[in-house]
């Protein structure tokens, strides 16, 4: 089946408590990192695979995200569902039930960044599920399988028995089966950390004799917390080709500049990326995000996420040291 047979489901309705205080003011999947929103990297690659069918899960500032799809994507057909009451991701996907119907979906979640090639995930087989291993499965969702087929799912185990742990992409052939399960789940009650989660309704389809594979997947990217929004930011800065040259400013590779930020009188990286709209004059940045339409200047900033907006300025200052002195400014 092609991947334009496919619906894909992506949950966006998380509030992201651990990443204020730029959800404040932006939902979790439009902050920026390698010079594009979260939710921007995950429809791209979905786009480049053939899919054109979505169905987004919005709660928190879910205006935003609908107003951005809508501003920047053309040709795709995108509904939105709304998760007033955000339950879990299995309360989530349930939510989707009637936009997506019989047809077979691809789900990914909507704060996470997954490089891999989405159509192994559109087979023969009825559901197929991103894996990575893991040194610390007990946050995830894991599988322990047999001969290539799953044979258990756990929610966040406390002793887990597998590393496979699930990365947020999955393969479903047979949606309606999935939404039944999810169903039976709410109505039976079974909560994992007070939340309906997918993995425990997949779990119920396994004891019902559905038959589910694992897919292997690298680049798997968390953007949940500052300093794990930082490391996604290096892991895909390495992939983009390097700015072109501007007059008066240094790059150190990798970086991103968008065309359409202002760069002046600068040295940028390594593992900098500047958003669209954004203004870097006199500043030295290393490891660092600036956001779309904020504003640095005058300035050393390094390990830094400066949100959409913002204005970050510092002082430069004319010194006239004589030998076997200290300056130390504070």
């Amino acid at each position: 089946m092609a991947a334009q047979d496919y619906v894909a489901i992506i949950p966006a309705a998380g509030v992201g408590t651990r990443l204020r205080p730029h959800t404040h003011t932006l939902p979790k999947a439009l902050l920026n990192v390698a010079g594009r929103p979260i939710l921007a990297h995950i429809l791209d690659g979905l786009i480049e695979e053939g899919v054109r069918r979505f169905v987004l899960v919005i709660g928190y500032m879910g205006d935003r995200i609908r107003r951005y799809i809508e501003e920047r994507y053309d040709g795709i057909d995108v509904v939105f569902v709304e998760q007033e009451t955000r339950r879990g991701l299995g309360h989530a996907i349930l939510m989707t039930r009637e936009a997506v119907g019989d047809r077979p979906s691809l789900i990914v979640l909507g704060d996470t960044i997954v490089q891999t090639d989405y159509t192994q995930f559109l087979d023969e087989d009825p559901i197929i599920i991103g894996v990575k291993e893991v040194d610390d499965p007990r946050r995830f969702g894991i599988v322990e399988i047999d001969e290539n087929y799953v044979s258990r799912l756990v929610e966040k185990p406390e002793h887990p028995t597998s590393n496979l742990a699930i990365v947020g992409i999955y393969g479903v052939r047979e949606s309606s089966r999935m939404f039944n399960a999810l169903e039976r789940l709410i109505e039976i009650g079974k909560t994992t950390k007070g939340e309906y989660q997918l993995t425990d309704a997949l779990a119920i389809m396994l004891e019902d004799g559905a038959k589910m594979k694992v897919q292997l997947v690298e680049g798997w990217y968390d953007c949940g917390k500052p300093e794990t929004l930082l490391q996604t930011n290096r892991h895909l800065l390495n992939d983009v080709a390097d700015p072109k040259p501007r007059e008066g400013v240094v790059f150190i590779p990798p970086v991103f500049v968008d065309e359409k930020a202002t760069v002046e009188q600068s040295i940028l990286g390594p593992y900098v990326s500047v958003a669209r709209g954004a203004v870097v004059r006199g500043a030295i940045l290393r490891d660092s995000i600036v956001t779309e339409n904020a504003t640095v200047e005058d300035i050393i900033l390094e390990k830094s996420v400066v949100g959409e907006n913002a204005i970050v300025q510092g002082a430069c200052q004319s010194l006239n040291v004589g030998d076997s002195s200290e300056v130390r400014p504070s």
